[in-house]
Protein backbone atom coordinates (compact mmCIF):
# COMPACT_ATOMS: atom_id res chain seq x y z
CA UNK A 1 0.00 0.00 0.00
CA UNK A 2 1.05 3.50 -0.78
CA UNK A 3 0.59 4.76 3.40
CA UNK A 4 1.50 8.60 2.60
CA UNK A 5 -1.82 10.24 3.51
CA UNK A 6 -2.86 12.38 0.18
CA UNK A 7 -5.73 14.68 -0.15
CA UNK A 8 -5.77 15.81 -3.80
CA UNK A 9 -9.27 16.94 -3.98
CA UNK A 10 -11.04 19.11 -1.47
CA UNK A 11 -12.85 22.69 -1.32
CA UNK A 12 -12.89 25.69 0.16
CA UNK A 13 -15.18 29.06 0.31
CA UNK A 14 -13.80 30.23 -2.36
CA UNK A 15 -16.22 28.16 -5.00
CA UNK A 16 -18.28 25.98 -3.10
CA UNK A 17 -16.76 24.48 0.10
CA UNK A 18 -17.76 26.65 3.58
CA UNK A 19 -14.16 26.91 5.33
CA UNK A 20 -11.92 29.82 4.14
CA UNK A 21 -8.61 28.00 2.66
CA UNK A 22 -6.29 28.53 5.72
CA UNK A 23 -9.25 26.24 8.29
CA UNK A 24 -9.22 23.41 5.36
CA UNK A 25 -5.87 23.32 5.63
CA UNK A 26 -6.20 23.49 9.45
CA UNK A 27 -8.61 20.18 9.18
CA UNK A 28 -6.64 18.59 6.82
CA UNK A 29 -3.82 18.65 9.14
CA UNK A 30 -5.42 18.27 12.27
CA UNK A 31 -6.69 14.64 10.41
CA UNK A 32 -3.37 13.31 9.61
CA UNK A 33 -2.96 14.90 6.05
CA UNK A 34 0.87 14.27 4.48
CA UNK A 35 0.37 15.86 0.79
CA UNK A 36 -2.07 18.49 0.12
CA UNK A 37 -4.28 20.17 -2.55
CA UNK A 38 -6.87 22.72 -2.55
CA UNK A 39 -9.05 22.52 -5.90
CA UNK A 40 -11.37 25.13 -5.99
CA UNK A 41 -14.00 25.18 -9.58
CA UNK A 42 -12.33 27.09 -12.19
CA UNK A 43 -10.27 29.30 -9.99
CA UNK A 44 -7.31 29.90 -8.14
CA UNK A 45 -7.68 32.58 -5.49
CA UNK A 46 -7.39 30.61 -2.43
CA UNK A 47 -4.23 29.25 -3.17
CA UNK A 48 -2.27 31.88 -1.88
CA UNK A 49 -3.95 31.60 1.97
CA UNK A 50 -4.12 27.51 0.96
CA UNK A 51 -0.31 27.08 0.58
CA UNK A 52 1.12 29.89 3.05
CA UNK A 53 -1.18 27.75 5.71
CA UNK A 54 0.07 24.43 4.26
CA UNK A 55 3.40 25.76 5.18
CA UNK A 56 3.07 27.02 8.43
CA UNK A 57 1.69 24.02 9.49
CA UNK A 58 4.60 21.21 8.15
CA UNK A 59 1.96 20.18 5.41
CA UNK A 60 3.27 19.61 2.01
CA UNK A 61 1.62 21.21 -0.21
CA UNK A 62 0.77 21.05 -4.29
CA UNK A 63 -1.42 24.24 -6.43
CA UNK A 64 -4.73 22.50 -7.48
CA UNK A 65 -7.80 23.54 -9.29
CA UNK A 66 -10.97 21.76 -10.73
CA UNK A 67 -11.93 22.70 -14.15
CA UNK A 68 -15.55 22.02 -15.56
CA UNK A 69 -15.34 20.21 -19.13
CA UNK A 70 -17.92 19.49 -21.48
CA UNK A 71 -17.60 16.20 -23.21
CA UNK A 72 -20.19 14.01 -25.20
CA UNK A 73 -23.07 15.78 -23.54
CA UNK A 74 -21.93 15.40 -19.55
CA UNK A 75 -20.46 17.46 -17.46
CA UNK A 76 -16.50 16.22 -16.73
CA UNK A 77 -14.02 17.34 -13.87
CA UNK A 78 -11.01 17.49 -14.73
CA UNK A 79 -8.34 18.26 -11.71
CA UNK A 80 -5.11 20.20 -12.34
CA UNK A 81 -1.93 19.52 -9.67
CA UNK A 82 1.26 21.15 -9.53
CA UNK A 83 0.86 23.77 -11.43
CA UNK A 84 2.41 27.48 -11.50
CA UNK A 85 -0.26 29.13 -10.06
CA UNK A 86 1.11 32.62 -12.52
CA UNK A 87 0.45 30.82 -15.40
CA UNK A 88 -1.73 33.90 -18.24
CA UNK A 89 -3.11 30.86 -20.16
CA UNK A 90 -3.97 28.87 -16.95
CA UNK A 91 -5.76 32.21 -15.61
CA UNK A 92 -7.91 33.00 -18.87
CA UNK A 93 -8.63 29.96 -19.26
CA UNK A 94 -10.21 29.74 -15.84
CA UNK A 95 -11.54 32.98 -16.17
CA UNK A 96 -13.43 31.86 -19.64
CA UNK A 97 -14.85 28.72 -17.72
CA UNK A 98 -16.23 30.82 -14.93
CA UNK A 99 -18.00 33.52 -16.93
CA UNK A 100 -21.11 31.35 -17.77
CA UNK A 101 -22.04 30.58 -14.63
CA UNK A 102 -24.20 34.04 -13.32
CA UNK A 103 -26.19 33.21 -16.86
CA UNK A 104 -26.93 29.28 -15.82
CA UNK A 105 -27.52 30.30 -12.76
CA UNK A 106 -30.59 32.96 -13.63
CA UNK A 107 -31.59 29.31 -15.63
CA UNK A 108 -31.71 27.57 -12.71
CA UNK A 109 -33.85 30.33 -10.52
CA UNK A 110 -36.19 30.47 -13.29
CA UNK A 111 -36.91 27.01 -13.47
CA UNK A 112 -37.10 26.47 -10.04
CA UNK A 113 -39.69 29.16 -10.14
CA UNK A 114 -41.64 27.57 -12.48
CA UNK A 115 -41.64 25.20 -10.25
CA UNK A 116 -43.37 26.74 -7.44
CA UNK A 117 -39.72 27.92 -5.61
CA UNK A 118 -39.66 31.65 -5.51
CA UNK A 119 -36.32 33.49 -4.77
CA UNK A 120 -33.65 30.70 -5.41
CA UNK A 121 -31.57 33.41 -7.16
CA UNK A 122 -31.15 35.41 -4.26
CA UNK A 123 -31.36 32.36 -1.63
CA UNK A 124 -28.29 31.11 -3.12
CA UNK A 125 -26.16 34.15 -3.35
CA UNK A 126 -26.37 34.07 0.37
CA UNK A 127 -23.84 30.95 0.84
CA UNK A 128 -21.78 32.71 -2.09
CA UNK A 129 -18.44 34.24 -1.67
CA UNK A 130 -17.80 35.18 -5.28
CA UNK A 131 -20.87 35.45 -7.10
CA UNK A 132 -18.93 34.48 -10.37
CA UNK A 133 -18.33 31.52 -8.97
CA UNK A 134 -22.52 29.92 -8.24
CA UNK A 135 -23.05 26.80 -8.50
CA UNK A 136 -25.56 23.82 -8.18
CA UNK A 137 -24.21 23.46 -4.62
CA UNK A 138 -25.14 27.01 -3.73
CA UNK A 139 -28.87 26.42 -4.69
CA UNK A 140 -28.64 23.21 -2.63
CA UNK A 141 -27.93 24.74 0.31
CA UNK A 142 -30.90 27.49 0.10
CA UNK A 143 -33.33 24.41 -0.79
CA UNK A 144 -32.13 22.93 2.31
CA UNK A 145 -32.85 25.46 4.58
CA UNK A 146 -35.87 26.59 3.35
CA UNK A 147 -36.97 23.30 3.97
CA UNK A 148 -37.76 21.29 0.33
CA UNK A 149 -35.65 19.01 1.13
CA UNK A 150 -33.53 17.03 4.00
CA UNK A 151 -30.07 17.67 2.97
CA UNK A 152 -28.59 18.98 0.36
CA UNK A 153 -27.82 15.54 -1.87
CA UNK A 154 -31.54 14.74 -1.50
CA UNK A 155 -32.21 18.26 -3.44
CA UNK A 156 -29.59 17.00 -6.65
CA UNK A 157 -31.82 14.20 -6.76
CA UNK A 158 -35.27 15.89 -6.75
CA UNK A 159 -34.59 19.19 -8.22
CA UNK A 160 -30.90 20.16 -9.94
CA UNK A 161 -30.37 16.78 -12.24
CA UNK A 162 -31.08 16.32 -15.69
CA UNK A 163 -34.38 16.12 -16.14
CA UNK A 164 -35.10 18.10 -13.02
CA UNK A 165 -36.44 21.99 -12.47
CA UNK A 166 -33.42 23.22 -11.73
CA UNK A 167 -30.97 21.48 -14.45
CA UNK A 168 -29.85 23.78 -16.85
CA UNK A 169 -27.12 22.64 -19.60
CA UNK A 170 -24.33 24.80 -19.73
CA UNK A 171 -20.99 24.35 -21.99
CA UNK A 172 -17.47 24.54 -20.34
CA UNK A 173 -14.40 24.03 -21.53
CA UNK A 174 -13.51 21.33 -24.03
CA UNK A 175 -10.79 18.91 -22.63
CA UNK A 176 -8.32 19.83 -24.55
CA UNK A 177 -8.70 23.12 -23.66
CA UNK A 178 -8.68 22.20 -19.57
CA UNK A 179 -5.45 19.41 -20.26
CA UNK A 180 -3.55 21.69 -22.19
CA UNK A 181 -4.06 25.00 -19.84
CA UNK A 182 -2.94 22.57 -16.82
CA UNK A 183 0.03 20.66 -18.73
CA UNK A 184 1.35 24.32 -20.61
CA UNK A 185 1.28 25.63 -16.57
CA UNK A 186 3.74 22.64 -15.64
CA UNK A 187 1.07 20.42 -13.83
CA UNK A 188 -0.65 17.26 -13.95
CA UNK A 189 -4.33 16.87 -15.60
CA UNK A 190 -5.93 14.01 -13.36
CA UNK A 191 -9.80 12.78 -14.48
CA UNK A 192 -12.17 13.64 -11.37
CA UNK A 193 -14.25 10.62 -9.61
CA UNK A 194 -14.85 8.99 -12.70
CA UNK A 195 -17.71 6.90 -11.74
CA UNK A 196 -20.02 10.03 -11.66
CA UNK A 197 -20.02 10.36 -15.25
CA UNK A 198 -23.39 8.47 -16.63
CA UNK A 199 -20.75 7.08 -19.72
CA UNK A 200 -21.42 3.82 -21.88
CA UNK A 201 -18.31 1.37 -21.79
CA UNK A 202 -17.45 3.07 -25.20
CA UNK A 203 -17.65 6.48 -24.38
CA UNK A 204 -16.04 6.02 -21.22
CA UNK A 205 -12.63 4.45 -23.41
CA UNK A 206 -12.98 7.57 -26.13
CA UNK A 207 -13.00 10.24 -22.55
CA UNK A 208 -9.72 8.43 -21.19
CA UNK A 209 -8.17 7.93 -24.57
CA UNK A 210 -8.56 11.90 -25.54
CA UNK A 211 -7.50 12.95 -22.06
CA UNK A 212 -4.14 10.97 -22.79
CA UNK A 213 -4.08 11.98 -26.74
CA UNK A 214 -4.36 15.96 -25.05
CA UNK A 215 -1.44 15.11 -22.04
CA UNK A 216 -3.31 13.97 -19.53
CA UNK A 217 -1.56 11.74 -16.67
CA UNK A 218 -3.64 10.83 -13.98
CA UNK A 219 -7.00 9.55 -12.68
CA UNK A 220 -8.77 9.63 -8.81
CA UNK A 221 -8.98 5.97 -7.89
CA UNK A 222 -9.91 6.59 -4.27
CA UNK A 223 -12.93 9.89 -4.09
CA UNK A 224 -15.59 10.55 -1.70
CA UNK A 225 -18.28 9.55 -3.78
CA UNK A 226 -16.56 5.81 -5.27
CA UNK A 227 -18.00 2.55 -3.53
CA UNK A 228 -15.45 0.41 -2.69
CA UNK A 229 -15.93 -1.81 -6.16
CA UNK A 230 -15.64 1.50 -7.74
CA UNK A 231 -12.24 1.95 -6.46
CA UNK A 232 -11.10 -1.74 -7.31
CA UNK A 233 -12.15 -0.69 -10.85
CA UNK A 234 -10.98 2.24 -11.70
CA UNK A 235 -7.31 0.94 -9.66
CA UNK A 236 -7.73 -1.31 -12.63
CA UNK A 237 -8.07 0.75 -15.24
CA UNK A 238 -5.27 3.05 -14.12
CA UNK A 239 -3.14 -0.11 -14.31
CA UNK A 240 -4.77 -0.76 -18.06
CA UNK A 241 -3.93 2.98 -19.01
CA UNK A 242 -0.79 3.59 -17.56
CA UNK A 243 -1.96 6.18 -15.87
CA UNK A 244 -1.10 7.56 -12.26
CA UNK A 245 -3.51 7.55 -9.33
CA UNK A 246 -5.07 10.20 -7.33
CA UNK A 247 -6.55 9.93 -3.88
CA UNK A 248 -8.65 12.87 -2.84
CA UNK A 249 -11.78 13.30 -0.35
CA UNK A 250 -13.91 16.08 -2.76
CA UNK A 251 -14.32 17.53 0.71
CA UNK A 252 -17.04 20.52 0.95
CA UNK A 253 -18.20 20.48 4.43
CA UNK A 254 -18.30 18.63 7.86
CA UNK A 255 -22.31 18.47 7.52
CA UNK A 256 -22.55 17.69 3.73
CA UNK A 257 -19.40 15.49 2.76
CA UNK A 258 -19.68 11.63 2.64
CA UNK A 259 -16.05 11.61 3.25
CA UNK A 260 -13.70 14.15 5.20
CA UNK A 261 -10.17 15.10 4.87
CA UNK A 262 -7.41 13.20 4.71
CA UNK A 263 -9.96 9.73 5.72
CA UNK A 264 -9.92 7.30 2.68
CA UNK A 265 -8.20 3.86 2.15
CA UNK A 266 -4.68 4.02 0.68
CA UNK A 267 -4.09 3.56 -2.61
CA UNK A 268 -2.90 0.10 -3.45
CA UNK A 269 0.79 -0.74 -4.24
CA UNK A 270 0.08 -2.03 -7.84
CA UNK A 271 -0.67 1.59 -8.18
CA UNK A 272 1.60 4.68 -9.16
CA UNK A 273 0.59 7.90 -7.49
CA UNK A 274 0.02 10.89 -9.22
CA UNK A 275 2.45 12.55 -6.24
CA UNK A 276 5.24 10.58 -7.43
CA UNK A 277 5.58 12.04 -10.81
CA UNK A 278 4.53 15.51 -9.24
CA UNK A 279 7.24 15.09 -6.48
CA UNK A 280 9.38 18.22 -7.96
CA UNK A 281 6.56 20.34 -7.55
CA UNK A 282 5.67 19.23 -4.03
CA UNK A 283 6.59 22.01 -1.11
CA UNK A 284 6.84 21.66 2.39
CA UNK A 285 7.67 17.09 1.78
CA UNK A 286 10.53 16.86 4.05
CA UNK A 287 8.84 19.23 6.85
CA UNK A 288 6.34 17.22 6.64
CA UNK A 289 7.97 13.99 7.65
CA UNK A 290 10.22 15.46 9.75
CA UNK A 291 6.93 16.10 11.31
CA UNK A 292 5.42 12.81 11.87
CA UNK A 293 8.84 11.40 12.75
CA UNK A 294 8.80 13.97 16.16
CA UNK A 295 5.00 13.12 16.85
Amino acid sequence: MHLLNADLHCHSDVSDGTLPPSAVAARAHALGVDIWALTDHDELAGLASAREAALDLGMAYLTGTEISVSFAGETVHIIGLGFDANNADLQRGLAYTRAGRLQRAHGMAAGLAAAGIDGAFEGALKYVRNPDLISRTHFARFLVEAGHCPDTHSVFRRFLKEGMPGYVTHEWASLRQAVSWITDAGGAAVIAHPARYRFSPTAEYALITEFIGHGGQGLEVMTGSHSHSEQVRYAETANEFGLYASRGSDFHSVEESRIDLGSLPDLPGSLRPVWELLAPRIQGLKSAHRQRLAA
